[in-house]
């Protein structure tokens, strides 16, 4: 390819379906010319599809012609399990559509996804999870250079004689993959030993024993992959999960329950063909494209699943449904719509009761232009399907550069006499967090910079932990420096300079937080699609979402900024929906957000990273630890004898409002 490709153009068509969907672009719509659908025969197997004489979006595979699947559950509170669970990694050969050959995956007791696990708020849980993979890992990797429309969003990579086109190579090492697996509870507030500690992989014929008290409110967490470098592929490989936390609060609102609520766990995945027929095999496969310079994007695919199976239907009653709905994939960002045969929106059909980390005060509007749906994001949705007797409705993934369908509601034609409306008050014990009262004026602060890919030639987007420079004889001689950033902040009214003190997993631990503390993170942008963000550990309100106008000021050669960045404005408003508790949140370019949350859960050693699993693995993850306060008071480390307080300067980038402990 040539090399002169504009780097924005490739980063923003780079994660089509990604990042694109957040501004409404696609390459390749659901409109595209000759377009196939095969005729519905109720759900039987079908004869393998030849990609090749069937054009996108739907490469030949009937949608909504299998109908959706529903997780099995294991109560762990049932005198059956008794509080205490072994889950199995093992191998399986599942169908992800009628009309596909079975896939290989690796999976959690044999089901893609693994089975929902469900717990009592204050209960704990003891889960042995235990390796039983064989093999290496199910699942073909290449790299296709930079082209629109996106390879990505084809199946395949070989010719018809079976070499490679043009461009396309194996990704070395991959097809050597071992299991080698770690388990992580996102959302959990537990001690560090059970986190799932990324190097702490394990391979077969061993088990991890983890314990999850659970002292958290209801919500929906999922379990899934978390090992070093190798989560990607891992968790495309099918080791994901749903948890369900249930309390009395969330008992007492008589939510729809039972079969009407209904887990929807989103993902897309690629799948490979025969080079000879076209014929999509159903082997994984696991493509993504590249610039010479070896900027790559994170993987999407074409497919859409639901529950593990590709465009699939749901036969739903005539009533209020609440949704539990879980974005599983590596990379891709959606835009969620409720429409009709017609296209018609009916966003004002569902209300938003829940994010990522519990219930939110009151039922919010679905935003009307659809809701922004981050990798590792969870909504907990109500839908009226009163409203729409005998019709059909999708949902869909607006603005997508692949087919935008994502399932089939088809609604019963009988009217339901049941009662039901959302409470008008959901969490009771919900407090919103704001600056100065409910987050205190004493309070540690983190700062960490996201750079795009380029930085000093490196290829990849970066995470870059920052240390306030106070002494100004330490200032650089002249800018821009390597590492150095300056930042107008509004808070203060001043500028600001900052020292990059690391950015790759195995650099220095800096962040150091005693046990109870308030700690507000403040995570810029500085330019590349957009970074869901999660924190282990503690729930977090969004304080405040501004924007940086002129990011030219930071200078890609050489690192740093050549002037101080400018004041950020107003960002995008926060919406009714994303003032409730969360622990993923969407950053995009140019944007300087707050976040807040109180460590008052385990100690131990934590992570935090770009939940785009590519870059994850690629180096924007980080460690930070939580002590006793304590204990913290005697922890040797860089700059000191002993922490004297979490605060002092030998702290690179936690800035604490106070003086001591």
């Amino acid at each position: 390819m040539d090399g002169s490709v504009d780097r924005r153009r490739f980063l923003t068509s780079a994660v089509l379906g990604s990042a694109s969907v957040v501004a409404g672009v696609g390459l390749l719509g659901s409109s595209a010319p000759g377009a196939a659908t095969l005729p519905a025969t109720g759900g039987q197997p079908r004869r393998p599809i030849q990609a090749g004489q069937l054009p996108a979006p739907d490469f030949g595979l009937t949608k909504f012609l299998d109908p959706l699947k529903t997780p099995p559950v294991l109560r762990a509170y049932t005198r059956r399990y008794q509080d205490e669970l072994t889950i199995t990694m093992t191998n399986a050969r599942v169908r992800l559509h009628s009309q596909l050959p079975e896939t290989n995956l690796w999976t959690y007791e044999g089901q893609y996804p693994g089975p929902t696990v469900e717990v009592r708020g204050g209960r704990r849980l003891r889960v042995a999870w235990t390796n039983e993979l064989q093999g290496t890992v199910p699942l073909v990797a290449v790299r296709a250079p930079f082209a629109q429309p996106t390879p990505a969003n084809l199946p395949g990579y070989r010719n018809q004689d079976g070499s490679m086109a043009s461009g396309v190579e194996l990704i070395d090492g991959v097809a050597d993959l071992v299991p080698w697996n770690v388990v992580h509870l996102h959302g959990a507030v537990t001690n560090g030993g059970n986190d799932g500690w990324a190097h702490n992989g394990m391979l077969p014929g061993s088990t991890q024993l983890a314990e999850y008290p659970n002292a958290q409110a209801a919500t929906g967490l999922w379990y899934h992959d978390h090992a070093m470098a190798v989560t990607r592929f891992n968790v495309y490989a099918g080791l994901a999960g749903m948890y369900l936390v249930r309390d009395d609060e969330e008992a007492a609102l008589g939510l729809p329950g039972g079969d009407h609520e209904v887990p929807l766990i989103i993902a897309d995945r690629n799948l490979d063909t025969d080079p000879a027929t076209g014929a999509l095999t159903g082997q994984l496969l696991f493509k993504f494209q590249y610039l010479p310079s070896g900027t790559s994007s994170p993987v999407t695919g074409p497919f859409t699943l639901v529950n593990g199976v590709i465009w699939p239907h749901l036969d739903v009653d005539a009533r209020w449904y609440r949704f539990r709905v879980l974005n599983a994939a590596n990379a891709r960002f959606f835009r969620l719509n409720l429409v009709d045969e017609a296209g018609t929106v009916h966003n004002d059909a569902i209300r938003i009761a829940g994010t990522d980390a519990g219930l939110l005060p009151a039922p919010a509007p679905m935003p009307a232009d659809g809701l922004t749906f981050t990798p590792a994001e969870r909504a907990d949705l109500l839908i009226d399907f009163s409203r729409f007797p005998g019709q059909r409705l999708r949902l869909v993934n607006t603005g997508a550069s692949v087919e935008p369908d994502i399932m089939e509601f088809r609604v019963e034609g009988r009217a339901r006499n049941v009662s039901f409306s959302p409470p008008a008050r959901l969490s009771p014990s919900y407090v919103r967090l704001v600056s100065g009262t409910t987050v205190p004026e004493d309070h540690d602060e983190v700062f960490v910079a996201m750079t795009p890919p380029g930085v000093s030639g490196r290829p990849h987007p970066e995470m870059w932990e920052l240390q306030e420079i106070t002494d100004p004889g330490a200032l650089p001689a002249k800018f821009p420096a390597e590492g150095v950033i300056q930042l107008t902040d509004p808070a203060m009214g001043m500028v600001r300079t900052f020292r990059k003190v690391a950015r790759l997993f195995d650099d220095t631990t800096t962040i150091f937080v005693d046990r109870g503390r308030w700690v507000v993170w403040n995570l810029i942008h500085l330019g590349g699609a957009p970074h869901p963000m999660h924190i282990h550990l503690a729930r977090f309100q969004l304080l405040n979402r501004r924007a940086i106008g002129d990011l030219k000021p930071f200078d890609l050669a050489t690192g740093g900024t050549t002037t101080p960045l400018p004041a950020p404005g107003a960002g995008l408003p926060i919406e009714q929906y994303e003032e409730g508790w969360k622990d993923t949140f969407n950053l995009r370019q140019g944007e300087w957000i707050t976040v807040a949350g109180r460590f008052d859960g385990g100690t131990g050693e934590f992570m935090y990273h770009c939940h785009i699993l590519d870059h994850e693995d690629e180096g924007m993850m980080r460690p930070f630890v939580v002590h006793p306060p304590e204990v913290a008071r005697f922890h040797m480390r860089s700059g000191g004898s002993g922490h004297g307080g979490h605060s002092m300067p030998a702290t690179p980038s936690v800035h604490s409002g106070h003086d001591g402990h």
